[in-house]
């Protein structure tokens, strides 16, 4: 079931999002080639804890490391180590903070350095897809809406969808109901009300 959110809550959640929004914003300055992924983890924890929160992926059914870090062909859930980063790499992050018991969490995609064109479009439709979903995520409409609206962004820009994972809902829990798959039919799922994230 899909819980719906008090003020209160919302606001925690709030808190933990800026907290994950700003950490993405501090590892976008650094990265660069010649960066670890340990050295970006290092950074983002201390941030996060500066910050007022806990890291949400530390200790998290036994992940070792504060953000997730993916690159290239890797899809999710990367551990960082001692890889350096290099030109032309694309790097995932994933970074999530506690708040008062409150999770955000949030992924975003980076160039290394100069990145070929093809990788800069994939980058930017990448981001352009997020977008077309959460035009979507209103009250009043289906949960499918959302990843339908993702599908034909992204397949209408030539690439095509990963569907070995999922968005999630978020509270006091990191992976809430519902999960949402970046493709299906529109029209489908519950329908959306304010107060749910």
């Amino acid at each position: 079931m899909i819980s719906v959110k008090s003020p209160r809550e919302i606001e925690l959640m709030r808190i933990a999002g800026r907290i994950v929004a700003e950490t993405h914003e501090l590892l976008r300055e650094v990265i660069r080639p010649g960066i670890t992924t340990l050295e970006l983890d290092t950074i983002a924890e201390a941030h996060i804890k500066k910050s007022g929160g806990i890291p949400a992926f530390k200790g998290y059914n036994g992940f070792p490391a504060s953000i997730c870090s993916s690159i290239n062909e890797q899809v999710v859930h990367g551990i960082p180590g001692s890889t350096m980063l290099k030109d032309g790499d694309i790097i995932g992050i994933d970074i999530g903070a506690v708040y008062e018991g409150y999770y955000g969490d949030a992924a975003r995609s980076y160039g290394i350095g100069h990145i070929d064109d093809e990788r800069e479009r994939l980058l930017k439709v990448t981001e352009e897809s997020f977008f077309a979903g959460i035009e979507h995520a209103l009250a009043g409409k289906r949960l499918s809406d959302v990843s339908n609206a993702i599908q034909k962004h992204v397949e209408s820009n030539g690439f095509s969808i990963v569907r070995d994972f999922v968005g999630h809902g978020i509270g006091s829990s990191m992976h809430e109901e519902p999960q949402i798959p970046n493709y299906g039919p529109p029209n489908k799922g519950p329908r959306l009300v304010a107060g749910m994230a």
